[in-house]
């Protein structure tokens, strides 16, 4: 009976997963190399994610600094720095492309947690969409399992949904305090 909740579990623990990366590309104030994971190069005709062409490192609390592998690169990074949704303007020095992350204002700060209220919310959707799939799936197995056999899946498949909610209200609650920490 256990394992019919396994798959259920797993997609659970997908959708807070997801959720904890896409908070790691959130930045609070001080530079996060993660914040690149999403912007690729054309590197001989493949678009290629930065930190397979270069070199990342942050030396100071506020700075990025990107050292490619091929020089040549530089001015692709630094176009696909400027068309991502970074917010920054790249500094090229010829050898390197530095990347000063300004201290964030207040504004900005409320606006960054409302952005992770709001994907924590669309997580919390998506495991309760997991779990009304797992219901619609054990009331077919009425005739296998008897109704009692079903209500306990779904009571256990509960405590599941239960206990991925707080780790996502935790997470978000984490989050928001890492932002509004000046």
């Amino acid at each position: 009976m256990e394992e019919r909740l396994v798959v259920f579990e797993n997609k659970m623990k997908k959708a807070v997963e997801f959720l904890e990366n896409d908070f790691a590309g959130i930045r609070a104030g001080r530079a996060n190399p993660r914040a690149l994971d999403k912007i690729s190069v054309d590197y001989y005709g493949t678009q290629t994610p930065l930190q397979q062409v270069s070199n990342i490192t942050v030396p100071e609390a506020r700075m990025i600094v990107i050292s490619p592998w091929e020089k040549t690169l530089l001015k692709d990074i630094e176009k696909a720095i400027l068309a991502s949704d970074l917010g920054i303007n790249p500094t090229n020095d010829g050898n390197t492309i530095r990347l000063l992350f300004p201290e964030l204002t207040e504004e900005r700060r409320r606006d960054l947690v409302k952005e992770v209220k709001k994907k924590g919310e669309e997580s919390k959707v998506a495991v309760r969409n997991v779990r009304r799939e797992g219901n619609d799936a054990f009331k077919k197995l009425v005739k296998e399992l008897s109704e009692d056999g079903v209500r306990l899946l779904e009571d256990k498949l509960q405590k599941l949904t239960d206990k991925h909610i707080k780790e996502i209200d935790s997470t978000v609650e984490q989050k928001s305090q890492e932002i509004l920490k000046v």
